[in-house]
């Protein structure tokens, strides 16, 4: 009797044994396969340049959501922005088994901070702006990611749910994209609008790689080296008395949108500062 016993529970442990063994090979099978697959896809594309960002979230789910829709389409690197809602138990049953991008997540205080080192920022809105910013569609969106990524990190930008991003933060951007949808129904959850535009990225991610525009050797100005590059334009301006700072009506703003449509290296930003340093040196 007690040897049978004993032999039962050794059966019991071998097929416990076998099971995590067979576990353990389906799950190094998955790995290498998604290794594969991300190594092919990033012959087209470098998505670990791209970063979903998202501002001031407010439920955990859309989080988990996005971070699953963000691991269908070979997208990894999620920014949140001040979220409103912890990043827990909710979240990572939302992400279903793509909880590894929340755990990779970076948090920051402020969209400037999370594309400070980005040369590419793209907004998406679905509200009209009284000062309309360069649109682009979804197939747009993929291809200037596609382009700029191969040397530079880009973002793509979600606002709140309820709000959108703010006037303020869409400054930081130098297009935005917007999804077709029904007129009469166009509310579109942000996890499913992060799903439809990594889509559109991916689509494109198995394609040759795009021949470079600029010379290898210059890089892409990032969103600080504009930032800055505003700041000195807007104290010059100023000075010189262009700008009425008691008027200064939408002057600036039509400015950040000229220069944010100009694809410019770290090089042409420092002559234009060159510049104003120069008229700076002039005007005293």
């Amino acid at each position: 009797m007690i040897v049978a016993r004993s032999l039962a529970e050794a059966s019991s442990l071998n097929q416990t044994f076998m099971a995590s063994v067979r576990v353990s090979v389906q799950a190094a099978r998955n790995a290498i396969k998604q290794d594969a697959f991300a190594s092919k896809i990033r012959v087209g594309m470098k998505t670990e340049n791209l970063n979903i960002v998202m501002v001031r979230t407010t439920h955990p789910g859309n989080i988990g959501a996005a971070a699953r829709a963000m691991h269908n389409m070979c997208v990894s690197n999620l920014v949140l922005v001040n979220p409103q809602c912890p990043v827990g138990e909710i979240a990572y049953a939302r992400a279903s088994g793509a909880g590894v991008i929340l755990e990779q997540r970076r948090n920051v205080a402020s969209l400037k901070q999370a594309i400070r080192d980005c040369s590419l920022i793209i907004a998406t809105s679905a509200r009209s702006r009284s000062l309309p910013w360069p649109e682009l569609s979804p197939g747009q969106m993929a291809q200037k990611i596609r382009r700029l990524s191969e040397q530079s990190k880009v973002a793509l930008v979600f606002g709140p749910e309820h709000s959108g991003l703010s006037n303020e933060e869409l400054q930081f951007c130098h297009f935005s994209v917007s999804i077709p949808t029904n007129p009469e129904f166009s509310s579109l959850n942000v996890a499913s609008a992060v799903q439809v535009l990594c889509y559109e990225i991916y689509r494109l991610a198995e394609s040759a790689p795009v021949s470079q525009t600029r010379e290898s050797s210059e890089s892409v100005a990032t969103s600080d080296d504009l930032e800055a590059y505003i700041t000195h334009l807007e104290q010059v301006l100023i000075k010189t008395r262009f700008l009425d700072t008691d008027k200064p009506g939408l002057l600036m703003q039509r400015l950040r949108r000229l220069y944010q449509r100009i694809d410019l290296s770290k090089s042409e930003v420092n002559i234009l500062r060159g510049i104003l340093s120069s008229v700076e040196k002039y005007k005293t």
